[in-house]
């Protein structure tokens, strides 16, 4: 009867009930949302790299080498020379080394240099390794491996051929159009920006760049296919390298070498150092974001309370009949915090059930980011905050609740 008696009550006033519904609606989405992107974002960007004890570049910020060796975002400042590479992989605590070419594209996706030891030792996550969906890693010159986003937004199988673009524009008159590629695998989704890069040799990277110069193709030069093979390959420099190391014990032994190699200046860094200083710099946007969804969030409450309050005001009738029948004054306090419950309890699960649909809708654009958004919104933190909206709405609603006991007592 105390249930039947709030729902009627609300229905009495449906207006302004839907209006308060639908702005306690909006502000838990956006507060959950907030929550949500917030932690997902930091568990995808940690994930996205593990086991690699130290990250080398040319010498540059920490946060700019992590940022295009690992994220692919931004540009090297520099190259370095591949005997360095040579140098500091034959180091007796180096146990492997993945070296990195950046610089082209196709379709807006970048193409990556390396050896087959990248899909041997390169981990995500907890220590996951690559795994194939379909096809190998490459063996031939001209052979390429495609992350699962590029597979699936593009729509290439094993077998396709495609052409690399100069350059990291998602549009490029600089096409290797006369050096296709041919798709030999197709990599499991990682969640990490390994889904959209594609990778090839460094022999092949140095194979499409032969008569070429300063980016531009020489005019009139053509050397085909089987000419490249038989060219000398050996890259002269890279991008970046990663090193696994024997010992975690030697990792600041070897960093200090290489941050003080004398043939040539570059910069090592540990992953997980870096990755900190990068969640620091967002972390004041974090918690701008995350104030902004508490005072909409507020701001609700504070539209629930007056609702509630306002319409004590109008119920003086209701009011008086409930206590003719015997209703105590505390009868009329918890109605007023049970309607106000109802509400709140109503916003969370339309809020929730949009939040779902909203990140299935996004999928794509978070893709494109590099980030892995879960559906799934039940997280700690997530069940935390909706027990202090509860918490809340229940101190908010004691207003109008005290004063419809006020004037219970007196009616």
């Amino acid at each position: 009867m105390f249930f039947k008696l709030a729902v009627k009550s609300l229905l009495n006033r449906k207006g302004s009930v839907v209006l308060t519904l639908m702005a306690m609606t909006v502000s838990i989405f956006v507060l959950l949302a907030v929550e949500h992107i917030r932690h997902q974002a930091k568990a995808s960007f940690t994930n996205t790299v593990s086991g690699v004890d130290l990250i080398v570049g040319a010498r540059t910020g920490s946060l700019n080498l992590l940022l295009y060796s690992v994220f692919r975002i931004g540009s090297p400042t520099n190259n370095i020379a591949w005997r360095s590479f040579e140098t500091i992989a034959s180091n007796k605590q180096v146990k492997w080394a993945i070296p990195i070419t950046l610089g082209d594209s196709h379709k807006g996706y970048r193409v990556m240099g390396t050896t087959q030891d990248y899909f041997k030792f390169f981990s995500y996550g907890n220590k996951h390794k690559l795994n194939f969906s379909n096809g190998e890693a490459f063996e031939g010159l001209f052979d390429v491996v495609l992350g699962a986003d590029v597979a699936k937004q593009l729509g290439y199988t094993l077998g396709d051929k495609i052409v690399l673009s100069h350059g990291i524009a998602a549009t490029s008159f600089s096409r290797h159009d006369d050096k296709p590629f041919t798709i030999v695998g197709i990599l499991s989704p990682t969640g990490t920006p390994v889904d959209q890069t594609l990778h090839v040799s460094l022999e092949g990277i140095e194979a499409i760049h032969i008569n070429w110069q300063q980016g531009v193709k020489i005019p009139g030069a053509n050397t085909n296919i089987e000419e490249s093979k038989l060219s000398e390959l050996q890259p002269t420099s890279i991008t970046a390298f990663m090193l696994g190391l024997k010992s975690r014990i030697a990792t600041f032994h070897v960093q200090r070498q290489i941050n003080n190699y004398p043939q040539e200046p570059m910069l090592a860094i540990l992953p997980g150092v870096a990755l900190s200083e990068l969640w620091q710099m967002m972390g004041l946007l974090e918690k701008i974001l995350l104030c902004i969804a508490i005072l909409v969030f507020i701001a609700a409450l504070l539209g629930l309370s007056a609702m509630l309050l306002s319409s004590i005001r109008d119920r003086k009738h209701e009011i008086q009949l409930l206590r003719i029948v015997g209703a105590p004054s505390y009868f009329l306090f918890f109605l007023i915090e049970l309607e106000a419950l109802l509400i709140t309890s109503l916003s969370i699960v339309l809020a929730v059930c949009f939040l779902a649909i909203s990140l299935v809708t996004a999928e794509n654009f978070f893709t494109q980011l590099g980030l892995h958004i879960s559906y799934n919104i039940f997280s700690k933190s997530t069940l935390y905050f909706l027990a202090i909206i509860i918490v809340t709405q229940t101190v908010a609603a004691a207003i109008p609740a005290l004063s419809a006991f006020a004037r219970a007592r007196h009616a």
